[in-house]
């Protein structure tokens, strides 16, 4: 039945646009609030040099993780 059909994208491009809104749209509330956390702890970095790579791969990761089930 096509009642139940999940849809991966829609989340993964929330994810795209605002990180961690498809974990939040998926009901995971507390790994969103990991990937804010996250985030803002790779801006603080930013000034390391090591921000941006970490910004990147969470950023990356977190439209994966919104994409699979």
């Amino acid at each position: 039945m096509n009642c139940c059909k999940r849809t991966h994208g829609i989340p993964a491009l929330f994810s795209f646009f605002i990180p961690g809104l498809g974990q939040l749209v998926k009901g995971h509330l507390f790994k969103a609030l990991g990937i804010w956390i996250a985030l803002i702890i790779s801006g603080a970095v930013f000034i390391t040099g090591t921000g941006i790579p970490l910004g990147l791969i969470i950023w990356i990761w977190q439209i994966y993780d919104a994409y699979k089930a």
